[in-house]
C-alpha cells in the first residue's frame, strides 16, 4: 500500500522561494493554487498562514470541488481474509491512481460510495463517512434492515444539506431471503439522525432488488433505478416521494446495461450483440419520460480487447461501468488481468468524446470476490480536514 503523503514544514533551502511569492497578490497566488490538484493543495495548504488561509476558505474550497473531475473509486472485498481488502481511487486530473488506507474498507455486508460518502452495513447498522478523510458515523436503526441496497446522496433545496436515500435491497430473516420483503425505500437526514419511510419500490424490482443486480443514476430531483438485465427503469421523484411508472429501456441486441448520469443527461451504456460481433455502446436517453434513446459512441476494438484475454463466451460478464460528469468509466472485475480500465470523457459540446485506457492499479492487487465501483466528486472541504491522503 501506498505510504500517506505527510506534510512537512519547507526546509531553509526553500525560505528563499517562499519570499519570492510575498510579491504576488493574494489573487494571483489563489490562481496558481487552484491548478494544483487536490493532493498538491492539502499539501500546500501546511507550506504557510497565507496559503492555508487561501485554501481553506470558503470560496477557494467551492470553486477547486466544482472544477474537478469525478473519480473513479474501485474497492475490493475479500470473503475470507479481510485483510486483503483493498480500495484504489483513479484521479483524471492527473490520470494515476491513489492506494487508499485500509482503514476505508469495513469488514462488513455492504460497501458503496455515492456524491462524496462511503457507506458500509451489516443486517442490522448502517454507517457513513466523507471520502478520504473524517471517521465512520453509525446511524440510527434502518426501519427494515437489509444488505446490498442502492445508496444515493442529494442535497435538499431548503438549506442545501445532504440526504441519503436507501433502496430495495435484500431482506434476511432466520439467516433465509424473506421473498415478502417490501422493497422498503428510506431517507435519512444526518442533522436529525431520523430516518423516512417512503413508497416502496415498484413490484417489477422484486426479483433480484439487490445492488448487484440494478444500478441507479440521480438526474434533477430524481433518483432512477434500473434493471442491469431485465432493463426496467423506473424514477423516484426526491420533492413528491412518488415513484414514475415502469418503463423499458432496451436497444436492440442488448445483452446487460448501466444507466448513468452525464452532462445533465441520462446515458445508457452497455454490451451489445450485432452480426458484426459485440460491441460496448453509449447510448443518450433523449426523452426522460418515454425513454426515447439515440447512439452516441461505440468503445474502439483495442480497447475492448485490452479488457478482455480470452475468448470464452462469458468473457463479457465481468463488465461493469459507472460514470458521473463528463466521464464514464468501464473495467473488467476479474483479477486475471489485475482489473483493466478504460474511461470514456465527453467534451463541452455533448455528442464529441474522446476514449482513453487507464493506467495499470498500484501493484499488488489482491485477488477479491467481490469489487464494488462508483464514481463521485471529491469534496476539497473533506480533504482538507486530516491534512493527508
Amino acid at each position: 500500500m501506498e505510504e500517506p503523503i505527510c506534510i512537512q514544514k519547507p526546509s531553509s533551502q526553500n525560505d528563499q522561494m517562499l519570499k519570492n511569492w510575498d510579491f504576488l497578490s493574494s489573487d494571483l497566488t489563489e490562481k496558481i493554487l487552484s491548478y494544483l490538484p487536490i493532493r498538491s493543495i492539502v499539501v500546500a495548504s501546511s507550506v504557510c498562514k497565507i496559503w492555508n488561509c487561501i485554501i481553506t476558505s470558503s470560496s477557494f474550497t467551492t470553486r477547486v470541488s466544482a472544477t474537478r473531475k469525478p473519480w473513479l473509486f474501485l474497492c475490493g472485498q475479500n470473503s475470507i481474509f479481510s485483510n486483503n481488502n483493498q480500495a484504489f481511487a483513479f484521479d483524471p486530473d492527473v490520470n494515476e491512481w491513489i492506494t487508499l488506507p485500509t482503514s476505508t474498507l469495513l469488514s462488513q455486508d455492504f460497501f458503496i460510495g455515492s456524491n462524496g460518502f462511503f457507506f458500509a452495513t451489516t443486517y442490522e447498522n448502517f454507517s457513513f463517512k466523507p471520502i478520504l478523510n473524517g471517521t465512520w458515523v453509525q446511524t440510527s436503526p434502518l426501519r427494515f434492515s437489509r444488505c446490498n441496497p442502492l445508496v444515493g446522496v442529494y442535497h435538499d433545496e431548503s438549506n442545501q444539506q445532504p440526504r441519503f436515500i436507501v433502496v430495495g435491497g435484500v431482506r434476511f430473516v432466520g439467516g433465509l431471503v424473506d421473498v415478502e420483503d417490501r422493497l422498503a425505500v428510506e431517507i435519512y437526514n444526518p442533522n436529525l439522525d431520523s430516518w423516512e419511510l417512503c413508497p416502496p419500490l415498484p413490484a417489477d424490482f422484486r426479483s433480484g432488488n439487490s445492488s448487484q443486480w440494478l444500478c441507479s443514476a440521480l438526474l434533477k430531483g430524481k433518483f432512477y433505478v434500473f434493471g442491469i438485465y431485465s432493463c426496467f427503469v423506473t424514477c423516484f421523484n426526491l420533492d413528491e416521494h412518488l415513484w414514475s411508472e415502469v418503463q423499458t429501456l432496451r436497444p436492440p441486441g442488448i445483452l446487460f446495461s448501466f444507466l448513468v448520469s452525464c452532462q445533465d443527461c441520462l446515458v445508457l451504456a452497455g454490451l451489445c450483440s450485432s452480426p458484426n460481433g459485440t460491441n460496448f455502446i453509449l447510448w443518450k436517453v433523449d426523452d426522460e419520460k418515454t425513454m426515447e434513446f439515440s447512439e452516441i459512441a461505440i468503445m474502439p476494438h483495442e480497447l475492448m480487447c485490452c479488457l478482455f484475454d480470452s475468448d470464452e463466451d462469458d468473457k463479457f460478464a465481468n463488465l461493469k461501468c459507472v460514470g458521473l460528469g463528463n466521464l464514464i468509466y468501464v473495467y473488467n472485475e476479474e483479477h486475471h488481468k489485475n482489473y483493466p480500465a478504460c474511461v470514456c470523457e465527453f467534451n463541452n459540446e455533448f455528442g464529441k468524446f474522446s476514449w482513453r485506457k487507464l493506467p495499470n492499479l498500484p501493484a499488488p492487487a489482491n485477488k477479491f470476490h467481490r469489487m464494488v465501483s462508483f464514481c463521485s466528486t471529491v469534496s476539497l472541504d473533506n480533504t482538507l480536514v486530516g491534512a493527508r491522503i
